[in-house]
């Protein structure tokens, strides 16, 4: 049976929302039901035993300690039944964000088309559709905590739920900048944090260079794997979005919102403002402002 290297990105936030979850026994003979466009996202956590299961051309064998993630829109059915007694806790999901399948380098969503939409900047998280588990749900009692809150009342269960969700999305998530990339993953999150907190500055190619102590190429190489920006987009999509702050909770000048945000030029930050939000900085202002 083929094992598929393909993973799902999803763009957060808005962050993939928990709808319900269960866990399902199979005896021998027993086999996952056919479905097809289920609408929602199934993250299948295998505790015991092996379940064999087809997404459209594309067959798993998944045992205890692996997860496999079946898509909304694709045809699902059972490769064969259960040959021993199979348990396994399955998760229902949805999500607002886009989100895309492929196999290889990371995928990132349009930043553009995201931020229009949900005013933010996406994180792309990254989930292996097959592959094993960085932590047991069972072991660590997220499942029987899933399940117990499943029974109890709405009002308290949907916040612990989500968190428990999100807790485990995120452990698969980091698991993905774990293997072998982490150097990548290092190197990037340095130049990251370099940039934000000398935005305010000159940044050059050559200064962060200097400051970092590699070639501006490796840099950017490591940006753009881990972000899908290269350090100069990267740092432009953050002065603008600090540009905003300012912009929204303080009434300085144009001209001092550009100086704080390291444009030596006020009709270019201007321009480089209107650009990328469609409107200009004194009408992003205006248009959240109340005469009194």
């Amino acid at each position: 049976m083929s094992l598929s290297n393909s993973y799902v990105h999803l763009a957060a936030p808005p962050f993939p929302y928990f709808l319900e979850c269960g866990r399902a026994v199979y005896q021998p003979g027993d086999q996952h039901p056919n479905r097809n466009g289920m609408g929602v996202f199934d993250l299948i956590m295998v505790e015991q035993g092996c379940l064999f299961i087809g997404e459209e051309n594309n067959k798993w064998e998944v045992p205890a300690g692996h997860a496999l993630l079946l898509l909304p829109d694709r045809y699902h059915y059972a490769v064969k039944p259960c040959e021993e007694t199979t348990r396994f806790l399955w998760i229902h999901f949805h999500t607002v964000g886009d989100w895309v399948q492929a196999e290889g380098d990371p995928v990132y969503i349009s930043r553009e088309d995201h931020f229009r939409q949900f005013l933010t900047h996406p994180y792309t998280i990254r989930v292996p559709q097959f592959g094993p588990l960085p932590e047991s749900p069972e072991r660590s009692g997220q499942a029987e905590l899933l399940l117990q809150l499943s029974t109890g009342r709405r009002s308290s269960a949907v916040w612990q739920q989500q968190r428990i969700f999100e807790e485990m999305l995120r452990m698969m998530d980091l698991a993905q900048h774990d293997a072998g990339r982490s150097h990548t993953v290092e190197i990037a999150e340095k130049t990251e944090a370099y940039i934000r907190n000398h935005y305010a500055e000159p940044v050059t190619n050559a200064s962060l260079s200097e400051a970092l102590h590699f070639h501006y190429n490796y840099l950017a190489r490591c940006m753009k794997r881990v972000y899908g920006l290269t350090p100069m987009e990267y740092l432009t999509d953050y002065r603008l979005e600090q540009a905003k702050l300012l912009l929204l909770k303080t009434e300085i000048s144009i001209a001092e919102v550009a100086e704080r945000t390291g444009y030596e030029s006020t009709p270019y930050f201007s321009r480089r403002f209107t650009h990328k939000t469609g409107v200009s900085p004194l009408r992003f202002r205006k248009r959240y402002s109340r005469e009194l």
